[in-house]
């Protein structure tokens, strides 16, 4: 069965001046400030598309790889993943890198990498954003 999620932004302003306010529907969690100097220079306390696109992909890579460590007959006692989403004004998102690491009894070193690789491919977060280049770093503790 399908689901559907979602956010409204309310924009106020031109680009470089305004401002607006993302909120997470599906879910409540909140309202969150986003504007241009959030996004091309420092947060100063607000968010921004790259922010919830890391969060996304962070969050989305975790559960396919922990399901590939499963399949695999390795579940994960833990994994810490990290997204970097580089934006680039004028340009847009250049680039995003995964970094992981995995705490995995049993499991070797190249069937860590193996299955971390598959996932990155393959979870429906970087499947969205094929037109970006996704790299990844993965390490087994």
């Amino acid at each position: 069965m399908a689901t559907v999620r979602h956010a409204h932004t309310v924009w106020q302003g031109d680009l470089l001046k305004g401002s607006g306010v993302v909120t997470l529907d599906s879910s409540g969690l909140g309202s969150y400030d986003v504007s241009w100097p959030a996004r091309a220079e420092e947060p100063n306390g607000k968010t921004s598309p790259e922010e919830l696109i890391a969060a996304a992909h962070s969050s989305c890579f975790s559960m396919a790889f922990s399901n590939g460590l499963a399949k695999a007959g390795h579940a994960p006692e833990r994994l810490e993943t990290k997204a970097d989403v580089t934006f680039q004004p004028g340009q847009g998102i250049t680039g995003i890198h995964l970094t992981v690491v995995g705490q995995v009894p049993g499991l070797s070193e190249d069937e860590f990498q193996r299955i971390a690789a598959d996932a990155k491919e393959n979870c429906p977060v970087s499947q969205a954003l094929t037109g970006t280049t996704i790299t990844l770093d993965a390490k087994l503790a």
